[in-house]
């Protein structure tokens, strides 16, 4: 996979040198490139905002410059076979989530165009869903300064699922988010830790239990800690066993899916 970032701040993009997405680049299995915005100035300032048409706070990006950025990056992978995605970071964006990283993963390039200040001239989006496949997408309901730390997030999300990038690949079949609940609780030696033991059924050896305990933990960390994700979950073929621990936390299986009881 090919991943281009443009940004007026490149070093903030930095740690994504490190750790396994550093060595995904050095294996080459992750092709990363980052671009300076302000190269594709043509003043002598490098200005890359101006102030809003009809008012308001704030500078807003110039369309120009994130033009050529975009079509420089365009015309320098000439081997792609589809369009490659532009991400934009924001908050009037789509919500970025573990689903939306898989199906990015899947993908031969993606461009992150990292807005500043009060975003990118929205001129910019139309003139560039003729070369790419447009995606705003936002981490969540807050505001950055800037575009940066949600690229650090999301290219460490989608990366981590390229073939070879996790070492072990059985480690992210049950991740949080992977089947739509949280997941459960991990402990590892000493047993006894300041007074505070390993559950037992962990250390039983008895692989069946363990799963069990680990799902309904999944349930009850998922209930106290984000209910609404339950709200999608299928629970139309659940054994009776995780039926039974989803009424403990207070909720009722109707029609294939959880109600909460009042």
């Amino acid at each position: 996979m090919r991943i281009d970032v443009v940004s007026i701040f490149p070093d903030y993009l930095a740690p994504l040198e490190l750790s396994l997405i550093g060595k995904a680049c050095q294996d080459g299995l992750l092709d990363l490139r980052v671009h300076d915005l302000r190269d594709f100035t043509t003043d002598r300032h490098r200005t890359v905002d101006d102030t809003p048409y009809g008012g308001g706070a704030g500078m807003v990006m110039k369309s120009e410059p994130w033009a050529q950025a975009l079509a420089s990056v365009a015309a320098g992978n000439t081997e792609a076979a589809t369009k490659p995605v532009l991400i934009v970071p924001s908050p009037a964006g789509e919500r970025f989530t573990q689903a939306a990283a898989h199906e990015l993963a899947a993908e031969e390039q993606l461009v992150f165009a990292c807005g500043r200040y009060e975003g990118i001239d929205e001129r910019v989006m139309e003139w560039a869903a003729e070369y790419f496949t447009v995606r705003p997408m936002s981490l969540g309901d807050y505001v950055l300064n800037g575009g940066e730390v949600a690229v650090l997030a999301m290219v460490e999300a989608i990366g981590r699922l390229l073939p070879g990038v996790v070492g072990n690949p059985e480690s992210l079949v049950e991740e949080s988010h992977s089947d739509g609940l949280l997941e459960y609780p991990v402990y590892t030696k000493p047993s006894s830790w300041r007074d505070r033991e390993v559950p037992a059924v962990l250390l039983s050896g008895n692989h069946g239990k363990i799963a069990q305990w680990r799902r309904h933990e999944q349930y009850r960390r998922t209930a106290e800690r984000r209910p609404d994700l339950l709200a999608e979950f299928d629970a139309a073929k659940l054994p009776r066993a995780d039926r039974t621990a989803f009424a403990d936390l207070g909720f009722d299986v109707v029609d294939g899916r959880l109600r909460r009881r009042d």
